[in-house]
């Protein structure tokens, strides 16, 4: 390999990339997905193999920005697939493509060019638009925001025009070039006119890095470089990608089995896990660099707000104070955690958010802990002995937390059953609401949400299928409109904030704190700053970032696999 050319930059502490090795990552379920189709809900690993036409800027240091959120800044994004695209009016987004990208030597395929009509049929696919494609995809009926694209066209080989009913290029850049959602990664149309859906690990073609070998059902899936990638460094020109040989997903859906492989030098990369099971890892393998991230959503206590008593803002507010969120802070995440509560959109999205230290004294007073407050405002509702209630509950490690709201709850009157479930059952009847009251959100809540957000302004409208509180409030439903008629991103920040501040001030569910997530690696894995988050098998940009990952073979001789 060439040396590099440039000198100073901040990557260099990283050291020089090397070619070989494998490297081997953990998913915690069995994959039940080769096809963007199909959606993002299911566990799935396709973005190995499929690109996206935007992706990451590789060269931004960490200290300007650490993709720890899933909503970058607009200069933090760069094309993949795309080589660029411009704006030419407020409602017109035209992407110019890389020109030899070329798809996998794989049949029906073949190796050809990657070109404009790949992307026309990929969204005419998604969204019913076209192509002999009349309806979306059921596995995106979430995703909104593409109600309003009204076409796609290839103009050109490598050009294509995608036209939108709204005027806000924010909601545009938002929806299409720096959204991470599965339905961006672009599929083989050859493979898809062959087989239908690609729901078969033998049918996976795409441009990237990495090429699908093999597959074990509930074990592993293994795959090898792509000699044919179109992709450099964008950090070292000169070096071809991929760095690594192979990739190899081991199954491992207990955490405890995870924690273990990773300690004995088994897999690479482990992430998503709480501050108790950080600690194994810190005590035994304090030699492995880690990581720290806001979980994805601060936990919720979700009442439905349809019914009483909880239709009552009073009774909301006062299940509000009695919890004591600096109490939760310490004694269940050790200090890992935010102490503030949040509104709609979590607290790093920074120009996005209502911060608490701008909130009035009086709304910060609201989320404080004061029993002897919640009663009062228990007995004004007309409850001056409290209620009884119940909640849902799947079966997990915030069991401890849910305990002690419920005593927090009684020492105000409020006593709450907790209907503990499986998983299974439990989401079954989240999803369809199968519950008279509260919902447990412990673990992935309403609020505090680090994605696009347009899509938290949907969070609480009316018939949303996220709306687990069972908001129904004329006043946040404007909110949607407002943000997509606004035509500067000044305009819609301000909207989004106001949004965030009704929220905070209505109390449509009950605010928890948003703990840090941990993730480590082995030290001789290189290039990774943190950029996966919780789940590698929901990160859209698998291919991109695991090209760039390279191994030190040097480091990994010198400590093996001698980890006790």
């Amino acid at each position: 390999m060439e040396k590099k050319t440039t000198n100073g930059n901040w990557w260099d502490k990283l050291g020089e990339p090397q070619y070989g090795g494998e490297i081997v990552l953990r998913i915690d379920s069995d994959i039940t997905n080769y096809d963007p189709y199909v959606g993002g809900h299911h566990f799935q690993i396709y973005s190995a193999w499929l690109e996206q036409l935007q992706t990451d800027d590789w060269t931004t240091d960490p200290a300007v920005y650490e993709y720890k959120t899933g909503y970058p800044p607009r200069q933090c994004v760069k094309g993949e697939l795309a080589e660029n695209w411009e704006f030419p009016n407020a409602s017109t987004c035209i992407v110019h493509l890389r020109k030899g990208i070329r798809w996998q030597n794989k049949p029906p395929v073949n190796g050809r060019e990657f070109v404009a009509d790949d992307v026309v049929f990929h969204y005419h696919r998604m969204y019913g638009i076209g192509s002999g494609f009349t309806k979306p995809a059921p596995g995106h009926i979430t995703y909104t925001a593409f109600k309003n694209l009204i076409s796609v066209t290839a103009v050109d080989k490598y050009t294509i025009v995608f036209k939108w009913k709204t005027n806000n290029i924010e909601f545009i850049m938002e929806s299409l070039v720096a959204n991470r959602s599965p339905v961006q990664c672009i599929e083989a149309r050859e493979a898809v006119k062959q087989w239908g859906e690609l729901n078969n690990w033998h049918h996976a073609i795409g441009t990237g890095a990495f090429i699908m070998l093999d597959y074990i059902p509930g074990s592993a899936a293994t795959l090898i470089r792509n000699p044919d990638y179109w992709g450099h460094d964008e950090r070292y020109p000169q070096n071809k990608l991929p760095y690594a040989d192979n990739l190899k997903f081991l199954v491992i859906p207990d955490d405890n089995e995870a924690i273990e492989a990773m300690r004995s030098g088994k897999i690479d990369i482990l992430e998503g896990l709480s501050f108790q099971q950080a600690q194994i890892l810190l005590k035994t393998n304090n030699e492995m660099p880690y990581f720290t991230r806001s979980r994805v959503s601060c936990g919720t206590i979700d009442p439905r707000n349809d019914v009483a008593p909880f239709n009552d803002i009073r009774v909301r507010k006062a299940m509000q104070m009695a919890i004591d969120l600096p109490t939760i802070v310490k004694d269940y995440y050790g200090g890992f955690a935010d102490p503030h509560p949040q509104t709609l959109t979590a607290s790093q999205m920074k120009g996005w958010v209502f911060p608490y230290e701008e909130w009035p004294n009086e709304l910060k007073a609201e989320y404080a802990y004061n029993p002897a407050a919640a009663k009062n405002l228990l007995a004004e509702a007309g409850y001056p002995n409290g209620f009884k209630t119940n909640i849902i509950s799947p079966a997990s490690e915030h069991s401890g937390i849910l305990k002690k709201i419920q005593f927090w709850f009684a020492e105000v009157g409020i006593n709450m059953e907790i209907q503990t479930m499986d998983k299974v059952l439990f989401a079954n009847k989240q999803t369809n609401r199968g519950y008279d009251q509260m919902v447990d959100n412990i673990n992935s809540g309403t609020l505090g949400m680090m994605n696009e957000p347009l899509y938290h302004l949907q969070r609480f409208q009316k018939g949303f299928k996220a709306n687990t509180p069972m908001v129904n409030d004329p006043v946040f439903d404007a909110f949607y409109a407002q943000a997509t008629a606004a035509t500067s991103e000044q305009q819609l920040k301000k909207v989004i904030k106001d949004a965030n501040a009704h929220v905070a001030r209505q109390h449509y569910t009950i605010s928890l704190v948003q703990p840090y997530l941990f993730g480590f690696t082995q030290p001789w894995l290189k290039g990774y700053t943190g950029q996966f988050g919780a789940q590698v098998n929901h990160n859209q940009l698998l291919s991109f970032y695991l090209a760039r990952f390279w191994i030190d073979k040097n480091v990994k001789e010198s400590i093996g696999r001698s980890f006790h």
